[in-house]
């Protein structure tokens, strides 16, 4: 078969996807990546093919303009941020829904998908793939399989924040008067679509099915509220860091408790700095019996005033190599970074910020394999009390190593490769049956 890859051009919703694009790559299927040209450097450095489609998104650019993924600046033109982690639906009106859709769709969605949609549709035409994976924000994917006839899948990078709010939507919508009933996520793909010769379809927001890494444990628990789960295939989750290099230091057993701090590379690259004060932590963990490894791009260590002696600077190692010698890790609950050091057995201490990152550091803490607050709270006292218990506390390292047997429980990337192909013949009949004959 032929399979693409399609994500806007954001390195980490890219690398998780990696692993089973190799996998499906050994099975003797025909991959490639498609996303925007900033991207194909990664891209080609995975050993994958890149077709790079339309122009690079201004999502990043726009932020530094109206600072709605930036709570450190209040800009006057600020969009109020609207959180799809938000775990209380019960207590949104209409009204915050349309809202938060009013700010989703034109806000992330139409600016990393305009550029692309065109560049990638005229691709699957011209290549025609069986199938188009796509990650959860990138509604190009399902409008360019759409158009040339593809099954197509998400691949979850979060929490399915995405799907838990779009049932909720819709169901009320449904109970709107009918003049009422606005759609602004339906309205842009309908508009999109229709330029393509594709008409909207619900599975256009969910995928035919749903490719998803998030062990049982940690899943979003069942609300009937929001209508049907997708189809969910679980896949274990593999670490992939990029190009990655181990130095003469990490051969070497650690001689006490190490500790990496890592707080990842969107706030670094893309809001120009970090959502916790990274001096005050490291002040905080100076007189520890422990090696911090702490990762920060080299701008960000000239900005330190001082190094404690029990800290080691790195700009960069590969996570999947450092962290399985941590005894714990302190991060910001990003997917990749937080799954690495679940894959490694490390309890964590997440210092989250927005989307699901909150929501899945609590569902850690509350299986008792690390602990949490918000960035916005972090000081360097705080963070010292937290990361002793970890470090005391045995229970949390053997809650975190049960969460890991979890994970390797769940499907390789090589079984899910070889079930793709049966998934795609299921999903490819479904839709030669006239939906009222279903």
């Amino acid at each position: 078969m032929r399979i693409l890859f399609a994500t806007y051009a954001e390195k980490s919703h890219f690398l998780v996807m990696v692993p089973l694009a190799w996998a499906l790559q050994a099975e003797g299927h025909e991959v490639r990546v498609a996303s925007q040209p900033d991207l194909t450097d990664v891209i080609t450095r995975s050993g994958l093919t890149a077709v790079p489609v339309g122009r690079d998104h201004s999502l990043w650019r726009a932020n530094r303009a109206f600072g709605f993924f930036d709570p450190r600046k209040k800009h006057k033109r600020a969009v109020p941020f609207f959180d799809m982690a938000d775990d209380h639906p019960e207590l949104l009106d209409w009204e915050t829904y349309k809202r938060g859709y009013a700010q989703f769709v034109p806000w992330w969605c139409r600016l990393v998908n305009e550029p692309m949609i065109d560049g990638l549709t005229e691709f699957c035409r011209k290549w025609e793939p069986d199938l188009v994976i796509w990650e959860p924000v990138t509604y190009a994917g399902p409008i360019a399989a759409k158009a040339c006839g593809a099954v197509h899948a998400r691949f979850m990078w979060s929490l399915d924040l995405f799907g838990r709010m779009r049932g909720h939507y819709l169901r009320m919508k449904e109970l709107q008067p009918p003049q009422d009933r606005e759609d602004m996520l339906q309205a842009w793909i309908t508009a999109h679509g229709r330029r393509h010769g594709v008409e909207f379809s619900e599975e256009m927001t969910t995928g035919h099915f749903t490719v998803d890494y998030t062990p049982p444990s940690l899943q979003l628990p069942p609300d009937p509220v929001a209508g049907p789960e997708p189809h969910r295939v679980p896949l274990r989750f593999v670490p992939y860091n990029d190009r990655a290099v181990i130095p003469p230091w990490l051969r070497v057993p650690p001689e006490r408790p190490r500790v990496c701090l890592t707080l990842g590379t969107t706030s670094a690259e893309n809001l120009d700095g970090y959502l916790v004060p990274v001096q005050d932590i490291l002040d905080g963990l100076a007189d520890l019996d422990v090696e911090i490894v702490a990762t920060l791009p080299e701008q960000h260590q000239a900005q330190l005033e001082r190094v404690p002696d029990n800290v080691r600077l790195v700009s960069f190692v590969p996570l999947h190599a450092l962290l399985p010698t941590c005894t714990a890790v302190i991060d910001h609950g990003g997917s990749g970074t937080f799954f690495t050091a679940l894959a490694g057995g490390a309890p964590q201490l997440v210092l989250p910020n927005l989307f699901d990152e909150p929501l899945r550091a609590r569902y850690l803490a509350e299986q008792g394999a690390g602990l949490t607050m918000h960035s916005s709270e972090a000081t360097g006292a705080l963070v010292r009390q937290a990361l002793l218990r970890l470090l005391a506390e045995p229970s949390f390292t053997r809650e975190a190593r049960r969460i890991r047997d979890e994970m390797n429980a769940m499907p390789a990337p090589a079984e899910v490769a070889a079930s793709i192909a049966g998934l795609v013949d299921t999903y490819r009949a479904r839709a030669a049956v006239p939906a009222a004959a279903r």
